[in-house]
């Protein structure tokens, strides 16, 4: 720890030198874990055997209607193979696609303070996710009024997007993918009775781009945020077997073709790497978009589609959901119909709330997968002004966005979010070394130390902070990085993730204060270490001491950091003052005067009591220090249940899906499957609930709303959360299964805290069976229906268990 005094140079912006000098310090120990770049990749696996699905095998939303261009984020189908992304639009006449990269952002480092000792956060400083272009794909003659028996899906299960329509007689077929193998977007174009394709196909930025002709067969974009920005390009290429296809100025054109086949690709030059100032100053994106697209289309559509197909059936297929059936009637209508008639007639459907889960799965497997982590908009994007820039804030939305990922059978896609906190630690670290103790910022440490590091709510990919400061959001990125080798066991990961958790650990042992508390109950007084002054996200007094979210958050960090130096044999004697520190941490009391769980160290609620924030319950979920079992005081339970339910049952997206995921831990069935219908709203004119495609979206102000990914994967969490709970050396089945959901139902493949996976089959609220794999878990306890089981396996090892009402 460095406990030199603060002086006056901390104003100073740090440099490119500073942070390259970090970098090269730290990069023997954050050992960065790929988090590849647009780069050039080894060839696709090829399948052999069609590994396409019949149409009842599959989960699918349907639609008879292609979206509207001026809703897109409402109406378009997304797809995305983790890096690159489109929403679709589905126009018979004008196929639209507008294309992300999750690595295409404005702004940079942005480490000069403003006035008040806080980041700048604007879309020219901080930065802002941008949109990479747009695809469009006219096809004069077919114009929506003139075709019957349109209809289009989204087929989750192998990740399609499909459209067809009759014209003349003539059956047309188009299917949209997002191809992980190929790193390329795909577009294939067909019909069956003899009809014919004839139109252009257009790439355009959305920069003011010059999109050019390379050669007979395809077409390109580049260019350059100024100072110091990204590079990035696109390339489209198209072709066929029959008609005509060639490059028309800045287009391209077709005619007379029975099937059509389009492939785009693009990128950037981010580079993972502090010490090359997130950048590859030596790739040409415009290039290697050029050459993935054209590398692609030497392959068949067919096989393009059997690649991708393969590759995305082997992370989906990994989890299987059933919660009940539903109606026929329920069943013959479309998904926004249905989507309706669920809140209308106020009905279970649990075959939709099931897909509805499912589609939480989807957007974590297009939207998270060897690139940048999800942001607060995943991988999609309407235009380029996304509200809040779609950053990384780091006070609830980030986290949420990676509660499913384990539970769902997705450990995979979590990588990107470990692997952008290690690229990003050594610039974090310098920037925390040189600003945080400004004496402007009202958030500085006290004690005029500084060590290791910290963030503000908002992050960007440059290495940058946004608004505010956010002293205790380096202990929550870290516990949702612990949490991820709780589900895995991996030591590899954990040997990575150490150093920021080190780091972490650091700042608090600069940061924390020594004080005098009296128990309220007791009237005893005791000396106890407390938080610096800081913001019980986002209410309350702005400069508090003590708040229950940081005390929370650095507790657990602390009880994880000491578990990894245990495990790996690493810094004990740092993990042991570690916990000494720990022991002495205030930890909340319940309010004598309300009865609730005290949120900022004062009997006396400071904020609003319906704040769509649930900070002072992180121990409540996503932690477990608060449970409801014998291991708590009964009177800290109560405190948290009082308080969550003054947080009352009505707000939007993400702050039900949290809520939900509260009152499951508290095993009420009833209002955390509420909270889940609740978000299952249909959204009308803006307003809070479930778009058409599915999206949830949030309504920033009357008639306006916007879409918040964190919401579709924290719901998907909650429900899950209702199945199975666990903690590392215990399982619980049913923990809070809604009447809706009893009658009978299974899930396979859910994750539990500990390294194992269980499958469950229920029937009338009581479990029938239960297979227990070990990832690497080697004991725990389950329990269901009454009973506790020790179970004991090697990994790789599993066993089956039997309930009341097999």
């Amino acid at each position: 720890m460095d406990d030199d005094q603060h002086t006056g140079s901390a104003r100073r912006r740090p440099s490119r030198r500073d942070i390259l000098s970090v970098a090269a310090a730290a990069g023997a120990f954050t050992a960065l874990g790929g988090l590849p770049a647009f780069a050039a990749t080894a060839p696709a696996t090829r399948e052999t055997d069609s590994p396409l699905l019949a149409a009842a095998e599959t989960t699918r939303f349907w639609y008879q209607a292609p979206a509207s261009d001026r809703a897109m984020i409402e109406q378009g189908l997304p797809v995305g193979n983790g890096r690159l992304g489109a929403l679709t639009g589905n126009d018979p006449a004008r196929e639209l696609l507008l294309i992300t990269d999750a690595t295409l952002w404005t702004g940079g480092l942005n480490a000069t303070l403003d006035a008040d000792g806080q980041f700048p956060y604007g879309r020219g400083d901080f930065g802002s996710f941008t949109l990479l272009g747009r695809l469009t794909v006219d096809i004069p003659d077919h114009d929506l009024s003139a075709v019957s028996d349109y209809r289009r899906d989204l087929d989750i299960s192998q990740g399609l997007v499909t459209t067809s329509y009759v014209r003349s007689g003539v059956r047309y077929l188009r299917r949209i993918f997002a191809s992980h193998p190929d790193d390329a977007i795909v577009l294939h174009f067909s019909q069956q009775g003899g009809g014919r394709h004839t139109g252009t196909v257009t790439l355009a930025g959305t920069h003011d781009e010059t999109t050019t002709a390379h050669g007979p067969r395809s077409a390109s974009f580049g260019a350059a945020f100024p100072d110091g920005g990204l590079r990035y390009g696109a390339a489209v290429t198209a072709y066929s077997t029959t008609g005509t296809v060639a490059v028309d100025g800045s287009r391209i054109s077709f005619a007379g073709c029975k099937e059509l086949t389009v492939v785009v690709s693009g990128g950037t030059n981010y580079a993972p790497d502090a010490a090359a100032g997130y950048r590859d100053p030596d790739l040409d994106p415009q290039r290697l978009a050029r050459t993935k697209a054209l590398a692609a289309a030497r392959h068949s559509p067919t096989t393009l589609l059997h690649s991708h197909v393969a590759d995305h059936r082997r992370l989906f297929e990994r989890m299987d959901v059933s919660l009940g059936t539903s109606s026929r009637a329920q069943r013959g209508l479309d998904t926004w119909e249905r989507v309706q008639a669920r809140a209308q007639d106020g009905e279970p459907d649990p075959e939709l709330e099931a897909s509805y889960l499912q589609f939480g799965r989807y957007l974590m497997i297009a939207g998270s997968r060897d690139s940048l982590p999800l942001n607060l908009q995943g991988l999609w994007l309407d235009g380029n002004d996304p509200d809040w820039m779609a950053d990384y804030h780091t006070d609830i939305n980030i986290q949420m966005n990676y509660w499913l990922a384990d539970r769902a059978a997705l450990s995979p896609c979590f990588d990107a979010y470990a692997d952008y906190c290690l690229a990003q630690l050594p610039s974090w670290t310098e920037l925390t070394r040189t600003l945080f103790n400004d004496p402007r910022n009202r958030y500085r440490n006290s004690s005029g130390k500084i060590a290791g590091w910290t963030v503000a709510i908002s992050t960007n990919i440059h290495g940058g902070n946004g608004w505010w400061w956010h002293p205790a959001g380096n202990a929550w990125l870290s516990n949702s990085l612990f949490e991820h080798y709780e589900f895995t066991q991996g030591r590899a990961y954990l040997a990575r993730i150490h150093p920021l958790l080190k780091g972490a650990c650091e700042f608090w042992e600069a940061r924390l204060l020594t004080t005098t508390v009296t128990d309220e109950a007791t009237g005893k007084s005791r000396e106890v270490l407390i938080a610096d002054s800081d913001w019980s996200p986002e209410h309350g007094p702005l400069d508090a001491k003590g708040i229950t979210y940081a005390q929370e958050l650095v507790w657990a960090l602390f009880e994880n950091y000491r578990t990894a130096c245990s495990v790996l044999g690493r810094d004990t004697a740092h993990g042991k003052a570690i916990g000494k520190l720990q022991d002495r941490l205030h930890l909340p009391q319940v309010s004598q005067k309300t009865g609730w769980l005290e949120e900022w160290m004062s009997p006396e609620n400071l904020g609003e009591t319906t704040h769509r924030h649930l900070s002072p319950l992180v121990q409540l979920f996503p932690g477990d220090r608060i449970r409801p079992d014998e291991s708590t005081p009964k009177a800290l339970v109560e405190g948290a249940t009082a308080l969550l339910a003054a947080r009352g049952m009505e707000s939007f997206g993400w702050a039900n899906a949290w809520r939900s995921l509260c009152w499951a831990r508290l095993k009420d069935a009833d209002k955390a499957y509420q909270l889940v219908v609740n978000n299952l709203r249909p959204s009308i004119g803006g307003s809070n609930g479930t778009a058409m495609n599915l999206f949830d979206i949030y309504e920033v102000e009357q008639g306006r709303g916007i879409f918040q990914s964190d919401s579709n994967f924290g719901t998907a969490a909650a429900m899950l959360e209702m199945l199975v709970y666990s903690r590392p050396g215990h399982v619980e089945l049913l923990p809070a299964l809604p009447d809706a959901w009893a009658r009978s139902g299974s899930v396979t493949g859910v994750g539990v805290r500990g390294g194992f996976v269980v499958d469950l089959r229920w029937r009338a609220g009581k479990v029938t069976e239960a297979r227990l794999r070990s990832v690497g878990g080697r004991s725990t306890t389950v329990s269901y229906g009454g009973v506790r089981r020790k179970v004991a396996l090697e990994p790789g090892g599993s066993i089956t268990l039997r309930g009341a009402g097999s």
